[in-house]
């Protein structure tokens, strides 16, 4: 980030300036990007924004992948994948079945769902079998050494995949395959995070719509559409309000581009031709907020549900906590009291307010460790990669990204239900954490090493 970028962002770090979808989209045109273009002018056009965008297959031409993995005339390399993956076990998603507004999951050798793909298009890509769709693989988890793709700079302040790969338990990095037909039903990403998906080969359709346009698409109790296409959704009596909602923002994604999906934007996605795609989802500075209010949200929405077992459960703000919201049709029509104490809302949505917290501090001590090492000439001792990752995107982001976790920690103290929590067992201590925030960029400009040219 360069010091215009850092100067005119954080002038006013509460909220940044996001324009609405009537502003963005008076013309129904996505940015394509085919040149050079700089970091900074990436995040201030979006994502500060939070606006969508297309990069060309330039930015892609040098993966290993894109030769590896794809053959000649454009299709998967079943055999070379073969090779590389062969006993794999690999998640796979039936796209003709439907389970609480997705599509169910089984877990198969990689050897079979190639050999299934090949028969599928042997027989006119259909099989008795339905549609399945290799999805949310871990392939970069599973397969550190393999280096088939680079991280394109612009989507390197990755504050999601650094926390997860500090603990080492989990990352959200996939790789998706799946045949002409496959798809993704009507969802926006875990946590309300960005994304980046690549296509290595095949094409893709996206449906896409801002943010708020999703209530316009719930059923009369208040459920997400499962597919925006369905003429159900035309049914008054079930989507009371679907006719409000604009018009998708339509983009087909060729093979080797990139595609951008802004943080909270709700899609669906539609594989045109046998496809293979590499997806991340990532957050950071520039919409951690964000991802705080969907936190709250999610909160909320378990505290409506449960509000009348409040007085026969002990501890009922840190069941609420506990319980998200995609659990809460299970809870409700069993046995609500005992499942509330064993189901953790990690485990439905992936994070809980501590959570947050210890993600924050993570983030947060990385960047102040840079800070004070760039200060003093000292190497840093954490992994190599966030290093390099932190100093590449330099100490005008590092800034950045520290006053906005002094933002969020700040809504965090003001907030009911993390002061409810006993915070002698949170990893951070939001007060302790604020002061050292503030030290490390006071002590940062007072060696001008935010003014520099």
């Amino acid at each position: 980030m360069d010091r215009e970028s850092y100067r005119s962002c954080c002038g006013s770090p509460l909220k940044p300036p996001r324009q609405s979808y009537a502003q963005f989209c008076s013309s129904h045109f996505v940015d394509y990007i085919d040149r050079e273009l700089s970091y900074s002018k990436f995040f201030r056009r979006y994502l500060l924004p939070n606006h969508p965008c297309v990069f060309s297959r330039r930015f892609t031409a040098e993966w290993k992948c894109r030769r590896r993995w794809v053959t000649e005339d454009g299709k998967p390399n079943f055999q070379k994948l073969l090779q590389e993956f062969g006993e794999t076990p690999v998640p796979v998603a039936n796209c003709n079945a439907k389970e609480y507004n997705a599509n169910p999951k089984q877990v198969m050798p990689f050897k079979d769902f190639i050999q299934y793909w090949k028969e599928y298009i042997q027989n006119g890509h259909s099989s008795p079998k339905g549609c399945l769709y290799l999805k949310d693989w871990h392939m970069t988890r599973d397969f550190p050494q393999h280096h088939v793709y680079i991280t394109p700079d612009f989507f390197s302040s990755d504050w999601l995949n650094e926390y997860w790969d500090a603990l080492e338990v989990d990352d959200y990095r996939f790789v998706y395959m799946g045949p002409k037909g496959s798809w993704t039903p009507f969802h926006a990403d875990v946590f309300r995070s960005y994304s980046w998906s690549a296509n290595i080969c095949g094409r893709k359709k996206w449906l896409l719509y801002p943010p708020g346009q999703e209530d316009f698409l719930r059923d009369t109790h208040g459920n997400l559409a499962y597919d925006v296409t369905s003429a159900e959704l035309r049914d008054k009596s079930l989507f009371p309000r679907s006719d409000e909602a604009c018009q998708p923002l339509e983009i087909i994604q060729e093979a080797g581009e990139i595609i951008f999906v802004p943080s909270g934007w709700h899609h669906q996605v539609y594989n045109l031709e046998d496809t293979i795609s590499i997806n991340h989802n990532w957050l950071n500075g520039c919409n951690v907020d964000i991802m705080w209010q969907f936190l709250q949200d999610e909160l909320s929405s378990v505290q409506k549900e449960i509000e009348e077992w409040r007085s026969t459960m002990d501890s009922w703000h840190q069941h609420c906590q506990v319980v998200s919201p995609s659990c809460m049709v299970l809870c409700i029509d069993t046995n609500p009291v005992p499942v509330f104490a064993q189901v953790i809302m990690k485990a439905c949505s992936g994070i809980d307010y501590s959570e947050f917290a210890s993600f924050l501090k993570i983030v947060a001590d990385n960047r102040m460790a840079f800070l004070n090492a760039h200060s003093s000439g000292d190497p840093l001792d954490y992994p190599r990669h966030v290093s390099e990752t932190i100093a590449r995107l330099g100490p005008y982001h590092a800034a950045f990204d520290l006053q906005r976790v002094a933002y969020i920690l700040e809504c965090l103290l003001c907030n009911e239900d993390f002061k409810r929590l006993d915070h002698s067992s949170l990893t951070l201590q939001p007060e302790t954490m604020l002061q050292q925030i503030r030290d490390t960029i006071q002590s940062t400009r007072g060696q001008h090493l935010l003014y520099q040219e």
